[in-house]
């Protein structure tokens, strides 16, 4: 992994955040050209939010690259340009958690600090039978509390990579390759057969979903695109025209909503696609719609684009999908 041949504290960083919510794999290319992109602390500081964004696209959770970049500028202005290398200073920046803040100081810094995350308290809760709920918020001090007993201070750094890929790649959540494991004599889990009962993990609330039409709207060679709101899901990412609509929704509806919405002529309404997006706490379902305009009026957040100038703005996963189905049709 390329973020485990440096000891660069925001390329750590980086990757610590790339990582959330996120799978290894994916995220390998992702950081190689991001870290190509923004070299240095100060390139991303001063990177404008919409490069910043495309660059992100694909990896979801865009929230991320705004806190990181908050972070970031936090660190040019106040620490001239250098991480801090204590837990106080490091955690008053935007978007790093406890976890983060302990991976980048034990990490770069070889400082041994804790750095709890799901992978890590799924390893501890087995290999010191650890029965608490790791769903509740209040059970992660205790995991911190056993990694600060535990860690290695003559190289923290190893311990907690060690700690954090065993999690990644054999003490999974399920099917954990216990065989394999370089740990495994010392595991309680294990030796009482109880790998397969742990972590202790209620069960999350049931997702919301909700119904939308995306409708790429053309006037001649032109399609309309509308930027989201500055703060909220998908903040400042850009996505063509969308309602909240009814299971099978009709392109007649589309029209009439559209045609008021714009206060002028929306028709030739077709649906292209449908499709499922799903967020970590919501879903999307979507149907994809493809219309004509004439005489629209366009808000201040809005803008007709070329298919080229499509290319270049941030869009997010649904968006994507949507494209797509543009795409193979030659719409765009």
């Amino acid at each position: 992994m390329p973020w485990r041949r440096t000891a660069d504290p925001y390329q750590i960083w980086i990757s610590e955040i790339m990582l959330q919510q996120t799978r290894v794999d994916t995220v390998i290319p992702y950081y190689k050209r991001f870290v190509e992109k923004f070299p240095t602390l100060n390139d991303l500081a001063e990177a404008d939010e919409q490069i910043l964004l495309k660059q992100w696209e694909g990896l979801g959770y865009y929230s991320r690259a705004r806190n990181l970049q908050a972070g970031v500028k936090e660190v040019a202005e106040n620490y001239g340009g250098i991480v801090p290398n204590n837990r106080k200073e490091i955690s008053s920046l935007k978007g790093v958690g406890p976890y983060t803040a302990g991976a980048v100081l034990s990490i770069a810094y070889g400082i041994p600090e804790h750095a709890v995350d799901g992978n890590v308290m799924r390893v501890l809760s087995r290999i010191l039978m650890i029965e608490e709920d790791i769903a509740k918020p209040k059970t992660r001090k205790v995991f911190e509390e056993a990694v600060t007993e535990i860690i290695s201070h003559e190289d923290p750094s190893s311990f907690n990579q060690g700690l954090m890929e065993l999690g990644a790649l054999i003490c999974t959540p399920t099917s954990p390759k216990c065989l394999l494991c370089p740990v495994r004599e010392h595991c309680a889990a294990f030796h009482e057969g109880k790998q397969h009962e742990l972590p202790i993990k209620t069960k999350a609330k049931k997702t919301k979903s909700l119904q939308y039409a995306m409708v790429a709207i053309r006037n001649n060679d032109r399609l309309l695109m509308e930027q989201r709101p500055s703060t909220g899901l998908l903040a400042n990412m850009w996505q063509f025209p969308m309602l909240e609509t009814t299971v099978d929704v009709l392109p007649l509806e589309i029209e009439e909503q559209l045609s008021e919405r714009f206060k002028g002529i929306v028709d030739n309404a077709e649906k292209i696609t449908s499709f499922k997006h799903v967020f970590s706490h919501l879903t999307w379902n979507v149907d994809g719609f493809i219309a004509e305009s004439k005489n629209i009026d366009v808000p201040a957040h809005m803008k007709w684009v070329t298919a080229e100038e499509l290319d270049l703005l941030p869009i997010a996963g649904p968006v994507q999908k949507m494209k797509t189905a543009l795409q193979q049709r030659g719409d765009v």
